[in-house]
């Protein structure tokens, strides 16, 4: 309960090396995790080349600073129902964020390529059962399939001593990314996990209390009572 309770986002590591040894063994906890028809739908890659490391970070800043745009501007970075003229507006402040990230010293995605674990999580789209897949809306449910591992990653590697978080800035540039990785074209790009020793553990998270999101037999109904 207390580490499911203080596993946040952790992007600031310390440079110490994370052995395979202890990748496989996060891996090997974490594909005990649920999914649909259990077809375990995922795969990992584990990227270690320098090269391809900064690759990555270069296609995951073509989305980062668009991202820092949007979100300045008040807006939910690329939410499916969204105001898109807001959107345009903000995005044209993107350039010079990016121009002013560089004059400075960075953070956790200017210097992706030294997290110390970078794993590159994939969907078979093939294998995923979205019920969702023909509505007149966003598609959603495949997911399920999918993130509930990314998850199980997070835990398991705090069990590790291991801290982190995992991102999809990538996905929008997923071409890229298969591209880089040779990826069939029949798997998504789902995330990317970053792992590490953390230079801080958060333990207090900030969350919304139970009353704010859970109500009893209707959206509209009576609220249901937190602890």
């Amino acid at each position: 309960m207390e580490t499911l309770r203080t596993t946040g986002a952790v992007r600031d590591f310390r440079p110490d090396p994370v052995p395979d040894d202890v990748v496989a063994r996060i891996l090997d906890t974490a594909r005990f995790a649920p999914s649909g028809g259990n077809r375990q739908a995922w795969r990992v890659v584990l990227l270690r080349d320098p090269d391809t490391r900064l690759r990555l970070r270069q296609i995951y800043l073509k989305g980062w600073y668009p991202y820092l745009a949007m979100g300045a501007a008040g807006l939910v970075p690329w939410a499916p129902l969204t105001d898109r003229e807001a959107e345009s507006e903000a995005l044209t402040a993107a350039s010079a964020m990016a121009e002013t990230a560089a004059a400075g010293p960075g953070g956790f995605a200017e210097h992706l390529e030294d997290v110390p674990v970078l794993l590159v999580l994939l969907a078979d789209l093939r294998a995923l059962a979205a019920v969702d897949r023909d509505l007149d809306r966003y598609t959603l449910v495949g997911g399920a399939s999918i993130y509930p591992f990314a998850w199980s990653i997070l835990l398991a590697g705090r069990a590790e001593g291991l801290s982190g978080v995992m991102t999809t800035m990538t996905t929008l540039h997923e071409d890229e990314v298969r591209s880089l990785l040779s990826v069939p074209a029949h798997l998504a790009v789902a995330g990317v996990l970053a792992l590490g020793r953390p230079v801080h553990q958060p333990t207090k998270l900030r969350r919304a209390p139970v009353a704010d999101f859970a109500t009893v037999d209707r959206f509209d109904g009576p609220v249901l009572a937190g602890p």
